[in-house]
């Protein structure tokens, strides 16, 4: 059972940003520092991803743990109201991940996801970035 009212639960819920975030915000930057100037959300492209080279056909996804399900500690963590609908929430997600990279590749785009935990390491998520769109 929910321990908010329906009221409160909107105004949480209008407070979760979708686009620009902190953590697209800073991978943003660290692609810019690598002098590739991103392009965002191109709504064109399935997925929908954070960043895009429609150029060289590749596609970054910047995805929060707690959403997508990621083994690190913000990944496994699971709400103890509404345990069902949580589950049932992740288990979309995670599908939807996999078909959305498996329509890119068919596509003939390369993807790489960047862990929002990832970023508490820029030095290695740069090195990451920087292998991806020079491969």
């Amino acid at each position: 059972m929910d321990t908010l009212t329906s009221k409160q639960r909107s105004a949480r819920m209008r407070l979760v940003k979708s686009v620009d975030t902190k953590p697209e915000l800073k991978l943003k930057r660290l692609v810019r520092n690598l002098g590739y100037p991103p392009r965002k959300n191109k709504t064109v492209v399935i997925g929908k991803p954070d960043i895009v080279f429609a150029g060289r056909r590749c596609a970054i996804f910047l995805h929060g743990c707690f959403w997508h399900r990621h083994v690190c500690h913000a990944g496994q963590r699971t709400p103890k109201s509404r345990v069902q609908f949580w589950k049932n929430k992740f288990t979309s997600n995670v599908n939807r991940d996999k078909f959305v990279a498996s329509q890119l590749k068919k596509n003939g785009w390369r993807a790489l996801v960047v862990w929002e935990c990832e970023l508490k390491n820029p030095a290695k998520v740069s090195r990451r970035v920087k292998r991806f769109l020079n491969a």
